[in-house]
Order: C-alpha cells, then structure tokens, then sequence
C-alpha cells in the first residue's frame, strides 16, 4: 500500500474527518534534508474533523502526527498540516 493510502487509512480511522486530502509533495523536495528516492517523504494533508473543536493548532498537529507516529519510523520525514473543525475556514480544499 502507498504511503498517502496508509496516512489516509490511519487519519480515517483516527479522526473520522468529514473532507481530507493528502498529497504527496515529495518531488518538490528534491536533493534536500529528508529527501529519498522514490518520494513518499513531504506529504501535505487538509484534514477538517469534529475531533479538532476547540483545540489549538498545536494541539490538532499533535493529534495527527501522533496517529502518524510510525510513518515517521519508516521514511516520512515531513508534513504540511491543515487541520480544521467544521465551519472553519480551510485552505487547500
């Protein structure tokens, strides 16, 4: 399974969202820190969950990227996070 299918899988499960995109942006990123051929490492998600309701922006990252925890343990090495409640303004969607 590609890693967008895995980190799509896990916020699914983890925050039911009720709209999401992931994208890979790893070839954008090339020849810099964290950089692997073959891609999979940048990833931008927007991501809108009623899981993120009256939570900080550190805090929703914190959500997420602890749902992602063992992406990063096998080549992730960066992520664009949007993350929103319903109702917020959200950009990238």
């Amino acid at each position: 399974m590609a890693r967008a299918d895995r980190i799509s899988a896990k916020l699914t499960a983890g925050l039911k969202p009720l709209v999401m995109n992931v994208v890979d942006e790893s070839h954008q990123h090339a020849g810099h820190g964290g950089w692997r051929e073959g891609g999979e490492t940048h990833y931008r998600i927007t991501i809108v969950a009623d899981a993120f309701a009256g939570k900080s922006r550190l805090e929703r990252h914190r959500l997420v990227n602890a749902l992602l925890r063992d992406e990063f343990d096998t080549g992730l090495h960066a992520l664009a996070i949007e993350a929103a409640a319903p109702g917020e303004a959200v950009r990238g969607l």
